[in-house]
């Protein structure tokens, strides 16, 4: 799927010299299955543009990482309209933007930077992205409160996705206390001190909990396992994932054998993905063909790496 949309693109390039011409990437590491190439060209395709989206992957480029500050002069000088941003990078290029969105402040991470004009304008697409699929596929669950797994850039963005829909009080864990501590206090700031609390012991948080969210990479092919001992779930609580690779990660998969409700990643990437799109063309994408062009995608085996993005 991601060959054939490429090389439609590449066609639609060499084919139509008056078609508006966009080109785009992803920069992180590991990145070599996303699905986000496909989704964006075949969006730009049935829009008739010569889109292209290329991979900056860096563990492509060499034996020494280049600096994210080089891949970004890079892409601004072969004319490049914006990237998506990957792990590990989110919050690694802030620095390096001349202006951030809101939600890209507020959040402190950035998935999406808009080059325009000698500008770089971040933004964040993660946290719409989440919420959306989150109100479509969640809608009805209890959520007076709810456990969140991982608190890094992806974690930042659902955690106020959740805050803003509707979840009483939010239960932060990660791996670093420090990055969960920070993330905290951000968000007590903005939504009240009461409606926050970081927890150390996951089987006393899992016993209290309506819903369990993990947005750790724990699950991914190539970091397989669970992020929680799954036994401790009950029926009553829901599960989500924010990995799309496999969509059925071990959790999930646990999660459903234990009768909770589950929400996979595939929602999420698909409306970030499409917002990202109308940020870099200005055209509102029809989600409904970006699913579906999401949905065309066989699993791959077992032991190759997939990031979230």
């Amino acid at each position: 799927m991601v060959l054939t949309a490429t090389r439609q693109a590449v066609e639609v390039w060499e084919t139509s010299p008056g078609s508006r011409r966009v080109l785009v990437g992803l920069v992180g590491r590991g990145i070599q299955l996303s699905r986000t190439p496909a989704m964006h060209e075949a969006e730009g395709s049935a829009n008739r543009l010569a889109y292209i989206y290329r991979l900056l992957d860096t563990d492509r480029m060499g034996d020494s990482v280049p600096k994210l500050a080089d891949v970004l002069s890079f892409a601004e000088h072969f004319g490049f309209n914006g990237l998506n941003v990957t792990f590990p990078y989110k919050q690694e290029i802030i620095p390096l933007l001349n202006e951030l969105s809101g939600e890209a402040e507020a959040l402190g991470s950035v998935n999406t930077v808009v080059l325009r004009d000698g500008r770089r304008i971040g933004h964040n697409t993660d946290m719409v992205g989440f919420r959306e699929s989150f109100r479509s596929e969640m809608a009805g669950t209890v959520r007076d409160r709810v456990l969140l797994l991982g608190t890094g850039g992806a974690g930042a963005a659902v955690a106020h996705a959740l805050l803003d829909s509707g979840v009483e009080q939010l239960l932060l864990h990660d791996v670093e206390g420090s990055r969960a501590d920070g993330l905290a206090a951000r968000l007590a700031a903005r939504f009240g001190k009461a409606r926050i609390a970081g927890v150390p012991d996951l089987a006393a948080a899992t016993a209290q909990v309506d819903g369990i969210v993990n947005a750790t990479p724990v699950g991914m092919a190539k970091l397989p396992g669970s992020p929680i001992d799954t036994a401790l779930l009950r029926p009553s609580c829901w599960v989500a994932d924010i990995v799309y690779f496999p969509l059925e990660t071990e959790l999930l998969a646990q999660a459903r054998r234990h009768g909770c409700r589950t929400m996979s990643g595939e929602g999420m990437a698909v409306h970030q993905a499409a917002l990202a799109f109308e940020l870099f063309t200005g055209i509102s994408p029809d989600i409904g063909r970006m699913k579906t062009t999401f949905g065309a995608f066989k699993e791959e085996p077992a032991g190759q790496r997939q990031n979230v993005q």
